[in-house]
């Protein structure tokens, strides 16, 4: 018998698959890898942007403090704490801004504080001549008003 037939060749195998381009649920896992990446970045910057806010207020804060004890040094520092515990205020709620008296007050002392005990120094010692103050019991006081108002009421912003 004749073989007619074409001579027959070994089987090629096709080339195995590259690397490249990834299938789609490798491109999935990158995006949402970089999504993650992204928010831990945000979070972070806003964490550091919170704490360096922090450290501002405080320093501000403590450079407030009279160096001297006598009543025109308690006159300015309530002058410069009211003025600080103003700005404070408007960053909590845009209506404490036009807070007066008692209403002032009991806005402060939202937290229980204490600044019912400080009333009518902070409302009205700037235009008595003298001012009587324990202008560091006051000064403690409102650094704990600061830090609980920096935990939970500026927290988020």
């Amino acid at each position: 018998m004749t073989d007619n037939w074409p001579p027959l060749r070994d089987i090629h195998l096709p080339p195995p698959p590259s690397a490249w381009p990834p299938a789609p649920g490798w491109w999935l896992l990158t995006v949402l890898l970089l999504l993650v990446l992204a928010f831990a970045i945000r979070a972070l910057l806003r964490r550091r942007a919170r704490a360096l806010r922090r450290r501002r207020l405080l320093a501000e804060f403590d450079a407030l403090r009279p160096t001297s004890p006598d009543a025109e040094a308690a006159l300015a520092y309530l002058a410069a704490l009211s003025g600080f515990l103003r700005r404070l205020a408007r960053a909590v709620s845009a209506e404490a801004a036009v807070l007066r008296g008692d209403d002032w007050i009991r806005f402060l002392d939202r937290h229980g504080d204490g600044f019912s005990a400080y009333a009518d120094v902070l409302n009205d010692a700037l235009w008595r001549p003298r001012a009587v103050v324990d202008v560091d019991a006051l000064h403690a006081l409102t650094r704990a008003h600061l830090e609980r108002v920096l935990a939970r009421e500026l927290a988020h912003v």
